[in-house]
């Protein structure tokens, strides 16, 4: 597995070895020991997630205040630009986020570890996205971010109005929000 480095370290792009032949590809997507060695990371993953939405559906910018999650994302039908946002009051990166495609064909996966937020665009006519997390998810802890918060400056690459949810059309801007730490 190939681990990139992104513009806040913390967030990492892993490319799986994927071995391909005329019947089609094989991968491991998720080895616990290649993970921590070539990451550093040692996580512990107790909840599978899998969401299906359609082009222009913009979900996030979710994330936990207590019992924050670590996610690892990929995309397994179709294709979505996933955004992290640093939330960490402490570090030097607060409020900055970084973006990446991720898609059926190009195999990536994101490593976002707790204190981040975490949200994606669909850019194809529909995706399979599926993700771990290192916490279970808890409703009452459950924070949502401004996703067009002008001080994020996000840029979604937005082709038309994004769909959203309530909770994501509602939510608070930076400023407002409860952080972290």
């Amino acid at each position: 597995m190939k681990v990139i480095v992104t513009e806040l370290p913390e967030v990492l792009i892993l490319e799986p070895r994927v071995f391909n032949d005329e019947r089609g590809f094989f991968m491991e997507s998720w080895n616990a020991r290649v993970f921590r060695d070539t990451t550093g990371v040692d996580a512990t993953f107790v909840q599978d997630n899998h969401s299906r939405s359609i082009r222009n559906v913009l979900r996030g910018i979710h994330y936990q205040v207590v019992k924050p999650q670590g996610k690892l994302m990929r995309v397994v039908t179709g294709a979505v630009f996933d955004v992290a946002v640093d939330l960490r009051r402490s570090s030097p990166n607060f409020g900055r986020w970084v973006g990446v495609e991720l898609s059926a064909q190009n195999k990536r996966q994101l490593w976002i570890p707790p204190g981040f937020g975490h949200g994606f665009l669909v850019t194809s006519d529909f995706a399979d996205f599926l993700y771990k997390t290192t916490e279970y998810w808890i409703g009452h802890y459950d924070r949502t971010l401004r996703w067009d918060d002008p001080k994020l400056g996000i840029d979604w690459r937005l082709q038309g109005a994004p769909i959203l949810a309530a909770k994501d059309a509602r939510a608070p801007l930076l400023d407002a929000a409860e952080t972290f730490s």
